[in-house]
């Protein structure tokens, strides 16, 4: 039976896939220790607590549950060359809704990617987010996020074209209507807090109506 340790000692060129489900199956049960209790900036420039597993005196799950109201993500042993895991906040709050890490979508497949086009005289279903797919919590993180970047008014809408697939998306205007070349890069910011399983997509008011507060 592999333990959490000989999963921590598996080669970094063996961890593959199937290291990686058995990883993030096995977290939760482990203990961790805080490094520093002040989050620290990634080099992808998003805030993440530091832990080790050396000297651990903390469950994973009580960090885990602490970290899905503060928009942070966490790092597991940074003091190696190379850390054991880095887990995104949408990872985090994906595990204490579903109790996994990583979901598969409706069609059980991870997205694609996050490019969502609209053809004329399409016909789509839409509707505001329920609290199962964007928690309270998880909405209020956002609109910290881009309180901070100046937008205070964030819309969305959940957007479908075949009824089975979703896509959060934000009203262009309520983001105070960056140039379209900036769009590829703010969805994929807004996926960091969201599950690797959601889309993300700007769409303009113009174009889909029936957009509502975060």
């Amino acid at each position: 039976m592999t333990t959490f340790e000989n999963l921590l000692e598996t080669d970094l060129e063996r961890r593959d896939d199937s290291w990686e489900r058995d990883f993030l199956k096995a977290f939760p049960s482990a203990r961790v220790k805080v490094l520093n209790p002040e989050p620290q900036v990634g080099p992808d420039h998003w805030p993440y607590l530091l832990t080790t597993t050396e000297a651990a005196d903390d469950t994973a799950p009580s960090i885990l549950t602490w970290l899905s109201t503060r928009g942070i993500g966490l790092v597991l042993n940074p003091q190696k060359p190379h850390p054991d895991y880095v887990l995104s906040y949408g990872m985090i709050w994906n595990f204490r809704e579903r109790g996994e890490f990583l979901s598969l979508g409706a069609t059980g497949e991870k997205p694609a990617s996050n490019r969502f086009d609209i053809k004329p005289g399409q016909e789509l279903m839409a509707g505001a987010p329920s609290e199962a797919f964007l928690p309270k919590y998880v909405r209020s993180v956002i609109r910290q996020f881009l309180a901070d970047q100046g937008v205070f008014t964030p819309k969305v809408l959940m957007i479908s074209a075949d009824k089975v697939n979703y896509d959060l998306c934000f009203s262009i205007e309520s983001l105070k209507s960056p140039p379209t070349h900036e769009h590829a890069n703010i969805a994929e910011a807004l996926s960091w807090f969201l599950p690797a399983h959601y889309t993300v997509a700007l769409v303009s008011e113009k174009t889909v109506s029936g957009f509502v507060s975060l």
